[in-house]
Order: structure tokens, then sequence, then C-alpha cells
């Protein structure tokens, strides 16, 4: 069976930042899944599963509102290894062109004064909230994507190497 893309980048040395994750061509146009990451894997703690449901609805609110992207959204949600999200919009653009929104996105965190949708008839699971945490987790990556703005590393994927024999058989190292 063939390694998903997602699988092919090495955990191990990925920063947290913004990564083109894949381009999908559906027809005439393109989708582009973007890599948000908030943690290193594998070496910090994952977030905290109530601050990350709270930051995909303060996230994903923001988003869908904000004037110059809102039509362009197609999806935000958080990655099930809780180290960041992904985020799907129309198009391609290379992973620095999201950088003032998504750092735009994650400031306007520290403002929010409750959980958008976080009810009963709005929330699969509406008591799993943290807003408090959200707010930290935020601001973490605010800070360092602003101390890490030049640095390339952050928004371009480490990739593994992998060696394929004649038959396509792929090895790992251990």
């Amino acid at each position: 069976m063939e390694l998903i893309q997602s699988f092919s980048i090495d955990h191990m040395r990925i920063v947290p930042g913004i990564f083109v994750s894949r381009v999908d061509r559906l027809g005439e146009f393109s989708v582009t899944t973007y890599d948000i990451r908030l943690k290193r894997p594998n070496r910090e703690p994952a977030i905290d599963v109530s601050a990350m449901h709270s930051l995909e609805h303060i996230i994903a609110t923001y988003l869908r509102n904000d004037p110059e992207w809102k039509d362009e959204v197609i999806y935000w949600g958080p990655m099930g290894c809780l180290t960041g999200f992904y985020l799907i919009l129309k198009g391609n653009r290379a992973s620095r062109a999201l950088y003032k929104l998504l750092l735009d996105a994650f400031r306007s965190v520290a403002d929010v004064q409750e959980v958008p949708g976080a009810t009963p008839v709005n929330c699969g699971y509406y008591r799993m909230h943290n807003l408090e945490m959200a707010k930290w987790y935020a601001g973490e990556f605010v800070a360092y994507l602003e101390a890490n703005a030049k640095n390339s590393a952050i928004f371009e994927y480490p990739q593994t190497e992998r060696l394929v024999t004649d038959g396509g058989q792929h090895f790992y190292d251990s």
C-alpha cells in the first residue's frame, strides 16, 4: 500500500509553522491542504484536547468571516495527533502567503470572550472547551511566528529520505 503524503514528512525534524501539505486538482481548479503546525511532534506535549476544540471553533469562525479569505476557506480542523490543524483553501498559494492571515487569526484569540458555537445546539460536545488554555496556545504560536518570520524552516516541510528498491519496496530507518 502506498504511503500517504502526510506520512512522508519527517516528524522528528518538523518545527511549528505553515506548510503546504498537498495540492489536489479538481477539474479546472485546485485545492490546497495546509499543515498549520503548533507543536513539534514527538518532542513536545500535544495540545490539550479541550483547548484544541476551542481553537478549532475560534479560528474557523475567524477564517470564515475574514472579508478577503472567507470565500476561499473549505475546511479548518484539528490533526488527529493534536499538534496542529489542517486548513484547506481553494487555489494554490505558497505557505508564506498565509502568514499574515494566520498570524492575525491566532492574535484574535486573545480578544475572544466566549467560544463561538459552544452550545448544545451548535456543538457535538459543547462542554469540552477551555478558552483560557486556547488563549495560551494561541499566544505561544503568535510569539513563535513573529520570532521566526524570516526563518524558511517554518514554511518548508522536512522530507524523510527512504530507500526504495527497484521493486518499489520502501525501507525505513529505525
